[in-house]
């Protein structure tokens, strides 16, 4: 069997029609689905955060970080002063 494991359960994943520990009997179903759930939830959940995806195995586990918030530092070397634009 393969899994997709969601690491963390944001409110936007709670909310939507995907479940987490989804089974397969298929590797290719599973990897399908996994880059699709991630895809999708990149795309279309609130953009608080980014999704990534990984395989250990049999299973394909997607994490979830902080997304970079426009204006800091970290998007593109702005401090936000307002002397770059």
């Amino acid at each position: 069997m393969f899994t997709i494991n969601v690491d963390k359960e944001c409110g936007c994943f709670k909310r939507s029609m995907y479940e987490n520990n989804q089974s397969f009997t298929s590797k290719d179903a599973a990897l399908i689905e996994a880059q699709a759930m991630v895809q999708t939830m990149n795309e279309e959940f609130c953009q608080k955060h980014e999704f990534a995806l990984s395989e250990n195995g049999d299973n394909f586990n997607i994490a979830m970080s902080a997304r970079p918030q426009e204006g800091t530092a970290s998007s593109g070397g702005c401090c936000g002063g307002g002397h770059c634009g």
